[in-house]
Formats: structure tokens, sequence, C-alpha cells
């Protein structure tokens, strides 16, 4: 469990601004934290990690205090072992693969667990690779890879798919839930992608200048009020829900994440990540694949 409440004097692209911010996240919950630029975002994830100081508030995480700004303590950043992965990949381009995880083990017991995280994060063949020779996919692997060697309490991503192209970005989201999913890791993610949030989060903070505009599931957060008594337009599928004798369906519209109800039978043969078209009334949709 992490408990964080949060002050902070920050400058934004409108001037300076105060971020208030609280939040609890459960032991296997993936957490968004959603905004436009400058809303504070990243600097959460900072003061998370220890990489800036809060103004005030406090930061419990598993029944360790790592920052209270009334008892005095602030943890450096070295003793929270927050696994971070920033948006560059900050990857020592000297090293090697294995050479990046091993300087972020701390013993030889972590150290031992380099080869299994390889093998599980697809790398194992490119262990002994620079990173000047790897691809943007691969790169982000083993950024991931590293945040993961020190059995970390919680995972901190700050954008951590936005320099690859729509299609590796898609095949990462999998990558990342899978791996992810295997460690049981609490994550905190920091991203501009809708359909990503969506993807890898059960639940959404939302933020506006610093504070909480909206919180709550994906589809609470970005379908508030966005079903119209009559619509048609192009969508992506992202994600097919079992409910009752029906299927919920989210898809993605510009910007927008809709749900609609279709009969199995006609959510027969969709794919989230598929592009479709979608018509007549929001409560009694019709979907159609659109081919290329």
């Amino acid at each position: 469990m992490i408990e964080y409440e949060l002050e902070k004097e920050l400058d934004g692209p409108r001037g300076g601004f105060r971020l208030t911010v609280s939040d609890k996240v459960g032991p296997h919950e993936s957490v968004a934290v959603f905004g436009p630029s400058g809303s504070g975002k990243t600097s959460i994830l900072r003061m998370i990690a220890g990489l800036l100081r809060p103004d005030a508030g406090r930061i419990v995480v598993d029944g360790t205090t790592w920052f209270d700004s009334v008892a005095g303590v602030d943890l450096p950043a070295r003793r929270r072992r927050a696994g971070m992965v920033f948006q560059d990949y900050a990857l020592f381009p000297q090293m090697t693969v294995e050479g990046n995880l091993r300087f972020a083990a701390r013993d030889e017991s972590e150290r031992k667990t380099i080869p299994g995280i390889l093998e599980l994060t697809g790398l194992a063949g490119l262990a002994q690779r620079l990173p000047a020779g790897l691809s943007g996919g691969q790169k982000q692997r083993v950024a991931l890879a590293r945040a993961l060697v020190a059995r970390p309490p919680l995972l901190l991503m700050d954008e951590p798919l936005s320099a690859l192209d729509s299609e590796l970005r898609g095949q990462m989201q999998q990558e990342l839930q899978r791996i992810r999913s295997s460690f049981g890791v609490p994550m905190l993610l920091v991203s501009h992608d809708i359909s990503e949030v969506v993807r890898l989060c059960n639940r959404v903070v939302k933020l506006e200048s610093g504070k909480v505009s909206a919180r709550g599931t994906p589809a609470e957060v970005f379908s508030r009020g966005k079903l119209s008594a009559k619509f048609r337009l192009h969508a992506e599928v992202l994600s097919l829900v079992p409910a009752d004798a029906l299927v919920r369906v989210s898809l993605l519209a510009g910007n927008d994440v809709v749900e609609v109800a279709l009969m199995p039978e006609e959510a027969e043969g969709l794919l989230p990540g598929d592009r479709v078209m979608v018509g007549t009334k929001a409560f009694q949709p019709s979907l159609w694949r659109m081919e290329g």
C-alpha cells in the first residue's frame, strides 16, 4: 500500500501554481496520473522517488515512512528503492544490457535474479549488447528490467512509451502489462495517451493546474458526458469485457473513451486494437471493422 499527501509550489506554462494531491495505491493497482503538460504529474513521481522535496505532506510505503514534513523524515532516494522508468530510458551508454542491470543490483542475491529478469523481458539474447545497438523498444525493456532488479515496492513510470511509434507502443503496452503482472508490483504511470491509460491502469487521477479534477476508473473519468443520442465515428477498440448477457466494449474515439454494449454475436471477432466504425444510437450501437 502506498499513501501520499503532497504539496509543492511549482512553475507551469501559465505561471506558478500549488500542487495539492493525495491518494492511496493498493498492492496490485495500476494508477495513471493524467492531465495537461505542466499540471504537476511528473513532480508527483519525483517527490515519491526522493528526487524532489515536497513543501509539505507525507509518503508512506508498505508501512514505512519515506517522507513526513511534520516528523522531519526524508529518506534519500537510494533508500526508497522506487523503480523509476524515465521517458528517455536513462541507460548508461558505456555499459552492456547486463551491466546496466548489475549496476542497479544492491547485493549478490539481487544480481542472481538478473538472468531470470533478462529472460522474462525478452533480453537474454541481448545481454552483452550496448544501448547504442538496441531499438527503442529494446531500450525500454532494459529500463524496465533495470527498475525491477531491486524488487522495488512500486514502479514509477514517466511517459515510458512516448518515444515509440504507435505500432511499437501498442506492443510494448502488452509487454509492460505482462511483465508488471508477473512481478505483482503496484504502478504509478504518467501518460498523455488515453488508450495507454485504459490498457494499463485500473484507476485514474486526473490533474488540472495542480488540483485533482477527477478520479475513478478510466471509463468513469474519460467517458463522462461523452455519449450522444446519435453518432457516427471512427474508433479503436480498447477492451472487451463480458457483462451478463452482453459485452462491454471500450472505444477510443479521438481523445474520448466511450463504452457501448453489444450482444456476444455482435462482438465476435473483435479484438483490442481493431479500428472500427461506430454508428446509430449510443444504446443500440453497430460496429464495423475497418480494413487496413
